[in-house]
Protein backbone atom coordinates (compact mmCIF):
# COMPACT_ATOMS: atom_id res chain seq x y z
CA UNK A 1 0.00 0.00 0.00
CA UNK A 2 1.64 3.11 -1.10
CA UNK A 3 0.30 6.05 0.32
CA UNK A 4 1.53 9.97 -0.59
CA UNK A 5 -0.67 11.99 1.02
CA UNK A 6 -3.36 12.52 3.90
CA UNK A 7 -5.33 15.70 4.41
CA UNK A 8 -6.49 15.26 7.59
CA UNK A 9 -10.05 17.38 7.48
CA UNK A 10 -12.40 17.99 4.90
CA UNK A 11 -16.21 18.65 5.10
CA UNK A 12 -16.13 18.70 1.27
CA UNK A 13 -15.13 15.02 -0.22
CA UNK A 14 -17.24 12.83 1.79
CA UNK A 15 -20.93 14.45 1.88
CA UNK A 16 -22.68 15.25 4.46
CA UNK A 17 -20.04 13.78 6.48
CA UNK A 18 -16.46 15.18 8.47
CA UNK A 19 -13.86 13.14 7.03
CA UNK A 20 -9.96 13.27 6.13
CA UNK A 21 -8.60 12.23 3.01
CA UNK A 22 -6.10 9.72 2.17
CA UNK A 23 -4.15 9.53 -1.17
CA UNK A 24 -2.68 6.26 -2.63
CA UNK A 25 -0.03 6.47 -5.18
CA UNK A 26 -0.15 5.56 -9.03
CA UNK A 27 -3.05 5.27 -11.61
CA UNK A 28 -3.91 3.71 -15.02
CA UNK A 29 -5.09 6.64 -16.42
CA UNK A 30 -3.01 9.73 -17.81
CA UNK A 31 -5.69 12.35 -17.86
CA UNK A 32 -4.35 15.50 -19.10
CA UNK A 33 -6.21 18.02 -16.51
CA UNK A 34 -5.02 15.17 -13.52
CA UNK A 35 -4.80 17.70 -10.49
CA UNK A 36 -2.95 15.09 -8.45
CA UNK A 37 -0.49 14.29 -11.46
CA UNK A 38 2.82 13.96 -8.73
CA UNK A 39 0.37 10.71 -7.88
CA UNK A 40 0.49 9.27 -10.97
CA UNK A 41 3.70 10.58 -12.68
CA UNK A 42 7.60 9.57 -11.42
CA UNK A 43 5.39 8.85 -7.83
CA UNK A 44 8.83 7.34 -6.86
CA UNK A 45 9.93 11.22 -6.11
CA UNK A 46 7.20 11.23 -3.65
CA UNK A 47 7.50 10.93 0.24
CA UNK A 48 5.57 7.81 1.56
CA UNK A 49 3.48 8.11 4.94
CA UNK A 50 3.44 4.20 6.43
CA UNK A 51 0.66 2.67 7.17
CA UNK A 52 1.49 2.67 11.04
CA UNK A 53 1.41 6.52 10.87
CA UNK A 54 -2.02 6.46 8.89
CA UNK A 55 -3.35 4.53 11.43
CA UNK A 56 -2.37 6.24 14.29
CA UNK A 57 -3.71 8.99 12.97
CA UNK A 58 -7.18 7.52 12.66
CA UNK A 59 -6.86 5.96 16.10
CA UNK A 60 -6.92 9.35 17.43
CA UNK A 61 -9.73 10.70 15.49
CA UNK A 62 -12.18 8.58 16.81
CA UNK A 63 -15.29 10.37 17.29
CA UNK A 64 -14.33 13.03 15.78
CA UNK A 65 -14.12 12.46 12.09
CA UNK A 66 -17.04 10.46 10.65
CA UNK A 67 -15.33 8.75 7.71
CA UNK A 68 -12.22 7.81 5.58
CA UNK A 69 -12.33 9.15 1.67
CA UNK A 70 -9.74 6.58 0.03
CA UNK A 71 -8.65 8.54 -3.27
CA UNK A 72 -5.15 8.93 -5.64
CA UNK A 73 -4.62 7.87 -8.28
CA UNK A 74 -6.60 4.80 -8.81
CA UNK A 75 -6.80 3.18 -5.36
CA UNK A 76 -8.18 -0.06 -6.71
CA UNK A 77 -4.66 -0.62 -8.25
CA UNK A 78 -3.40 -0.99 -5.22
CA UNK A 79 -2.51 -4.59 -4.27
CA UNK A 80 -4.12 -5.62 -0.82
CA UNK A 81 -6.57 -2.89 -1.13
CA UNK A 82 -9.29 -4.66 0.46
CA UNK A 83 -7.38 -5.56 3.46
CA UNK A 84 -6.53 -1.45 4.21
CA UNK A 85 -10.29 -0.25 3.64
CA UNK A 86 -11.03 -3.49 5.79
CA UNK A 87 -9.22 -2.29 8.63
CA UNK A 88 -10.48 0.84 8.25
CA UNK A 89 -13.95 -0.06 8.56
CA UNK A 90 -12.83 -1.96 11.80
CA UNK A 91 -11.41 1.26 13.50
CA UNK A 92 -15.31 2.44 13.20
CA UNK A 93 -15.23 4.64 10.52
CA UNK A 94 -17.39 5.12 7.12
CA UNK A 95 -15.55 4.98 3.52
CA UNK A 96 -15.89 6.45 0.67
CA UNK A 97 -13.26 5.45 -2.32
CA UNK A 98 -12.48 7.40 -5.38
CA UNK A 99 -12.30 5.36 -8.35
CA UNK A 100 -12.02 5.80 -12.97
CA UNK A 101 -13.90 2.80 -12.98
CA UNK A 102 -11.59 0.21 -14.48
CA UNK A 103 -11.62 -2.12 -11.95
CA UNK A 104 -15.01 -3.26 -11.88
CA UNK A 105 -14.20 -6.80 -10.58
CA UNK A 106 -12.63 -5.00 -7.29
CA UNK A 107 -15.02 -2.90 -7.03
CA UNK A 108 -18.17 -5.15 -6.81
CA UNK A 109 -15.60 -7.14 -4.12
CA UNK A 110 -14.75 -4.35 -2.27
CA UNK A 111 -18.88 -3.75 -2.03
CA UNK A 112 -19.13 -7.14 -0.99
CA UNK A 113 -17.23 -7.63 1.53
CA UNK A 114 -18.99 -4.63 3.27
CA UNK A 115 -15.96 -2.65 3.08
CA UNK A 116 -16.64 0.23 1.75
CA UNK A 117 -19.68 3.11 2.08
CA UNK A 118 -19.92 4.98 -0.89
CA UNK A 119 -18.46 5.29 -3.84
CA UNK A 120 -17.82 7.89 -6.33
CA UNK A 121 -16.61 7.45 -9.95
CA UNK A 122 -15.36 9.67 -12.43
CA UNK A 123 -16.90 9.85 -16.18
CA UNK A 124 -14.57 11.25 -17.99
CA UNK A 125 -16.65 11.78 -21.18
CA UNK A 126 -18.96 10.32 -23.66
CA UNK A 127 -18.03 6.83 -25.12
CA UNK A 128 -16.67 8.43 -28.35
CA UNK A 129 -13.96 10.22 -26.62
CA UNK A 130 -12.97 8.78 -23.69
CA UNK A 131 -9.28 7.93 -24.79
CA UNK A 132 -8.39 11.10 -25.87
CA UNK A 133 -9.59 12.51 -22.54
CA UNK A 134 -7.70 9.85 -20.09
CA UNK A 135 -4.89 10.13 -22.77
CA UNK A 136 -4.84 6.52 -24.19
CA UNK A 137 -6.37 6.44 -27.29
CA UNK A 138 -8.30 3.63 -28.67
CA UNK A 139 -8.96 2.75 -25.03
CA UNK A 140 -11.14 0.02 -24.60
CA UNK A 141 -14.00 1.18 -22.52
CA UNK A 142 -15.88 -2.16 -21.64
CA UNK A 143 -14.65 -2.34 -18.10
CA UNK A 144 -15.59 1.09 -17.57
CA UNK A 145 -18.78 0.05 -18.60
CA UNK A 146 -19.56 -2.40 -16.38
CA UNK A 147 -18.40 -0.68 -13.29
CA UNK A 148 -21.58 1.90 -14.66
CA UNK A 149 -23.93 -0.75 -15.23
CA UNK A 150 -22.64 -2.73 -11.42
CA UNK A 151 -23.43 1.02 -10.09
CA UNK A 152 -26.72 1.67 -11.44
CA UNK A 153 -28.12 -1.72 -10.11
CA UNK A 154 -28.11 0.19 -6.64
CA UNK A 155 -25.61 -2.06 -4.69
CA UNK A 156 -24.23 1.07 -2.83
CA UNK A 157 -24.60 4.51 -2.25
CA UNK A 158 -22.37 6.42 -5.27
CA UNK A 159 -22.48 9.62 -6.98
CA UNK A 160 -21.16 9.67 -10.76
CA UNK A 161 -18.87 12.96 -11.51
CA UNK A 162 -17.37 14.61 -14.32
CA UNK A 163 -14.64 17.19 -13.97
CA UNK A 164 -15.52 19.31 -17.16
CA UNK A 165 -12.34 20.73 -19.00
CA UNK A 166 -12.65 23.19 -22.27
CA UNK A 167 -10.50 21.17 -24.05
CA UNK A 168 -12.07 17.94 -24.02
CA UNK A 169 -15.69 18.22 -22.82
CA UNK A 170 -18.41 20.09 -25.87
CA UNK A 171 -22.38 20.09 -25.78
CA UNK A 172 -23.14 16.74 -27.59
CA UNK A 173 -21.06 15.25 -24.82
CA UNK A 174 -23.12 15.99 -21.81
CA UNK A 175 -26.06 14.80 -24.19
CA UNK A 176 -24.33 11.32 -24.60
CA UNK A 177 -23.22 10.90 -20.53
CA UNK A 178 -26.45 11.52 -19.66
CA UNK A 179 -27.91 8.79 -21.98
CA UNK A 180 -25.16 6.74 -20.67
CA UNK A 181 -26.13 7.14 -17.07
CA UNK A 182 -29.80 7.88 -17.38
CA UNK A 183 -31.16 7.29 -13.91
CA UNK A 184 -28.62 7.55 -11.63
CA UNK A 185 -28.93 8.53 -8.21
CA UNK A 186 -26.63 11.22 -8.58
CA UNK A 187 -24.36 12.89 -10.84
CA UNK A 188 -22.11 16.12 -10.42
CA UNK A 189 -20.24 18.35 -12.91
CA UNK A 190 -17.09 19.84 -11.36
CA UNK A 191 -15.67 22.52 -12.83
CA UNK A 192 -11.92 22.72 -13.78
CA UNK A 193 -9.20 24.58 -11.20
CA UNK A 194 -5.54 24.54 -12.32
CA UNK A 195 -4.46 22.95 -9.53
CA UNK A 196 -0.53 23.36 -10.22
CA UNK A 197 0.17 20.08 -10.79
CA UNK A 198 -1.58 18.81 -13.68
CA UNK A 199 -0.15 16.43 -16.46
CA UNK A 200 -0.71 18.93 -19.11
CA UNK A 201 -0.70 22.63 -18.13
CA UNK A 202 -2.40 25.35 -20.15
CA UNK A 203 -5.65 23.54 -19.33
CA UNK A 204 -8.95 25.98 -19.09
CA UNK A 205 -12.38 25.17 -17.47
CA UNK A 206 -15.87 27.02 -18.73
CA UNK A 207 -17.65 29.98 -16.81
CA UNK A 208 -20.65 29.48 -14.68
CA UNK A 209 -23.20 30.22 -17.97
CA UNK A 210 -21.67 27.49 -20.13
CA UNK A 211 -21.59 25.21 -16.98
CA UNK A 212 -25.47 25.74 -16.26
CA UNK A 213 -25.97 25.32 -19.80
CA UNK A 214 -23.99 21.62 -19.49
CA UNK A 215 -25.77 20.78 -16.41
CA UNK A 216 -29.16 21.82 -17.97
CA UNK A 217 -28.92 19.03 -20.77
CA UNK A 218 -28.12 16.42 -18.10
CA UNK A 219 -30.64 17.07 -15.97
CA UNK A 220 -33.04 15.75 -18.87
CA UNK A 221 -31.19 12.51 -18.13
CA UNK A 222 -30.57 12.61 -14.26
CA UNK A 223 -32.79 14.58 -11.67
CA UNK A 224 -30.50 14.53 -8.96
CA UNK A 225 -27.35 16.30 -11.55
CA UNK A 226 -25.81 19.04 -9.72
CA UNK A 227 -22.70 21.93 -10.13
CA UNK A 228 -19.78 21.34 -7.84
CA UNK A 229 -16.83 24.15 -7.80
CA UNK A 230 -18.80 27.11 -8.55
Amino acid sequence: MVIQGLQKLTLLDYPEKVACTVFLAGCNFRCPFCHNASLVIDTHKNKEISRETFFDFLNKRKGILDGVCVSGGEPLIQSGIEEFLEKIKELGFLVKIDTNGSFPDKLKRIVELGCVDYVAMDIKNSQENYGKTIGIENYDISKVHKSVNYLLRGNIAYEFRTTVVRKFHQRSDFEAIGRWIHGAERYYLQQFVDSGDLIQPGLRGYDKEIMLQALAIVQKYVQTAQLRGL
